[in-house]
């Protein structure tokens, strides 16, 4: 039996969704649609990979407040959540504000989120694995480093390939881009939004970031939003993707459903443009909803309980 299971490492978060049609002003009330959704970028590519059929596992931490619901909402998708319970720290918190055009602004707490550490690998969880993929949010505190360090050498060890997502230009920044290249100069394939592969590589186009990333991981797969995505292989662009019609509800999770369809594509074996479409229609799936997660016949905007442990 071929191993086919990806193996996510990354971040469970409580998202509070906030939707509202008119500007956040200071100093007074906005009227908004509040909901309460499971989130997190690790675990939003690992919930829409098993979505997609994939035999997806996730690596995460969470905290003593809502550990039971998130691994609950985890088994639901049908990922294998392979999660430890901080009990001095709550879960991560994001408190998402999203505008009528989809476009989000967010606070964030990492909470146990940030503690996850190489005290929480085990190199048994790479069996049956054919990808290890990492979320850069993990690399952005030092426990996590550790973590991502012991993991990649077991990957390496054992022949996983290995990809990885930048997540945030904030942090990247933060982080420092040749730091964070050096970290995961391992991996095989990058998966960026535009905004991180211009940071990543100084470039001024997406072709021309694409490219420069390919050439130092080999494969370089480029989100684009609305406009779809492009995938470059030692210097070249080798597919492009246009971007598929949807109604933007809300944005959270796009590019964590896109990296998810295309992995779980490459996965069972599709080439580059048909893993980069699969990419698209997950993201355009996403944005048509509130939450970065798959739904699984829940209404579109319900409102989540939380029951704490």
């Amino acid at each position: 039996m071929s191993e086919s299971g990806l193996l996510v490492i990354g971040d469970v978060v409580t998202d509070v969704v906030a939707l509202h049609g008119s500007p956040v002003m200071a100093g007074t009330d906005t009227a908004a649609e509040i909901v309460l959704r499971p989130g997190g970028s690790g675990a939003n590519t690992a919930a829409w990979a098993a979505h997609l059929g994939a035999d997806s596992r996730l690596l995460a931490k969470l905290g003593y407040d809502s550990s039971e619901w998130h691994t609950t909402e985890l088994v639901k998708t049908g990922v294998r959540p392979h999660v430890a319970v901080d009990p001095e720290h709550p879960t991560a918190v994001v408190i998402a504000m999203v505008d009528k055009t989809g476009e989000r602004s967010m606070l964030t707490n990492r909470g146990a989120g940030g503690l996850i550490s190489d005290a929480d690998w085990d190199p048994a969880l790479l069996g049956g694995v054919g990808r290890l993929h990492l979320s850069g949010y993990t690399l952005f505190a030092p426990p996590g480093l550790r973590l991502v360090r012991a993991a990649v050498r077991d990957a390496v060890a054992a022949g996983v390939p290995i990809s990885v997502d930048p997540a945030s230009t904030g942090p990247l920044r933060d982080f420092g881009v040749e730091r964070f290249m050096a970290e995961t100069a391992a991996a095989d394939l990058i998966i960026p939004n535009l905004d991180e592969a211009l940071v990543l590589t100084g470039a001024t186009t997406p072709e021309q970031a694409a490219v420069l990333l390919s050439e130092t991981y080999g494969t370089a797969v480029v989100k684009l939003g609305a406009e779809g995505a492009m995938v470059a292989v030692d210097g070249v662009v080798t597919a492009t993707c246009a971007g598929m019609s949807a109604e933007v509800v809300d944005s959270t999770g796009a590019g964590d459903a896109f990296a998810a369809g295309y992995l779980a594509a490459t996965l069972q074996g599709a080439a580059a443009r048909l893993a980069l479409e699969a990419g698209c229609r997950a993201g355009a799936e996403c944005v048509a909803q509130v939450g970065g997660r798959p739904r699984y016949g829940l209404d579109l905007n319900r409102l989540y309980p939380i029951n704490t442990d």
